[in-house]
């Protein structure tokens, strides 16, 4: 599986819960922090809810 950087560059703030709990889970929750996952159909899910939230790269 390829890793995938995934980056927040906008705030959850007036967000719905599931979509905080989403960037919560992902490992994020602050503009500018990124994380390094395995990409699997899990995470790709997740970053699909909050695509609008997030930044993605190929790692």
């Amino acid at each position: 599986m390829a890793k995938v950087k995934i980056t927040q560059v906008k705030s959850t703030i007036k967000r719905p819960k599931d979509q905080k709990a989403t960037i919560i889970a992902l490992g994020l929750g602050k503009i500018n922090r990124s994380v390094l996952v395995e990409s699997n159909p899990a995470i790709n899910g997740m970053i699909n809810k909050v695509s609008h939230l997030v930044k993605v790269e190929e790692a």
